[in-house]
C-alpha cells in the first residue's frame, strides 16, 4: 500500500532546485512519486514503505536541508570550485555586457561629464549600469536555458530566481574599480577593463561556491 510523507525542505530558490530534490527522491527504491515546491518549501512523497531517514538523506545529499538536517559544508571541494567558476564566468559575461556598454556610452556621449560628484544625478547614473548589467545577465541566462530545451516562461522565471546577490557583488566591484581609475567620473576607462574583469570574477566566486556546495544552487 502506498503511503504519503511530507518533508520540509530548505534552501530551494527556483524550479531547478525543486526538480533536483524531486529527482533525488524518485531515485530511491520504493518511492512512487514526489511533488516538490520551492514556493512552499515542502516535498510530498508517495512511497511504499521507504524510510523517512532515507528520504531526508537523499534531500541533504542533493544539497538542501530536510527536517532541519543539512549536508556537511567544507571549502575543500575542487569539483565545486570548478563548477562555481564556470557559473561565475557566465554571470560575468552577462553582467559585463550591460555595465560596460552603459559606461562606454557615458564616455562616448559625454552625458555624465559635467555631473557634480555624489550629487543625486551622479548616483542615478551610477546605479544605471548596475541595473543594465542585471538585465543583460538575466537575458543571457534565459537564452542559455532555452537552448537547453526549456520554454521561455520557465527559463525566465529560473533566471530571475537565481542569485542577485552574486550579480550585485560583481557589478558593484567592477564599477568601484572603474571609478578608482576615472577618479570618480562616470565613464569607462579602457585600461581598467582587465582589472574590472578579474575583480568582478573573484568577488562573488567564494559566495557562488558556498551557494553551490550548500544548496546545489548556482547564479548561472
Amino acid at each position: 500500500m502506498s503511503q504519503t510523507a511530507t518533508i520540509a525542505v530548505g534552501g530551494m530558490t527556483c524550479t531547478g532546485c525543486s526538480g533536483r530534490v524531486r529527482d533525488a527522491l524518485e531515485g530511491l527504491e520504493g518511492v512512487l512519486s514526489a511533488e516538490v515546491s520551492h514556493e512552499t518549501g515542502q516535498a510530498v512523497v508517495s512511497h511504499s514503505g521507504t524510510g523517512r531517514d532515507s528520504m531526508v538523506a537523499a534531500i541533504t545529499g542533493a544539497g538542501y536541508t530536510a527536517d532541519g538536517a543539512s549536508v556537511d559544508f567544507n571549502w575543500g571541494d575542487g569539483d565545486v570550485w570548478r563548477k562555481s567558476a564556470n557559473n561565475t564566468k557566465w554571470c560575468l559575461i552577462g553582467c559585463s555586457i550591460g555595465e560596460f556598454g552603459t559606461l562606454a556610452y557615458y564616455s562616448y556621449s559625454g552625458i555624465t561629464a559635467d555631473l557634480a560628484m555624489y550629487s543625486s544625478m551622479w548616483y542615478f547614473y551610477a546605479v544605471l549600469p548596475l541595473i543594465n548589467g542585471l538585465v543583460t545577465s538575466v537575458m543571457l541566462e534565459t537564452s542559455l536555458l532555452m537552448r537547453g530545451q526549456m520554454d521561455f516562461s520557465n527559463a525566465l522565471s529560473t533566471a530571475l530566481g537565481m542569485s542577485f546577490i552574486s550579480m550585485l557583488m560583481m557589478e558593484i566591484a567592477m564599477e568601484i574599480t572603474d571609478l578608482l581609475f576615472t577618479a570618480g567620473e562616470l565613464g569607462l576607462n579602457y585600461f581598467a577593463i582587465p582589472l574590472m574583469l578579474v575583480v568582478g570574477f573573484l568577488t562573488p566566486w567564494p559566495y557562488n561556491y558556498w551557494r553551490l556546495k550548500k544548496y546545489d544552487a548556482a547564479c548561472h
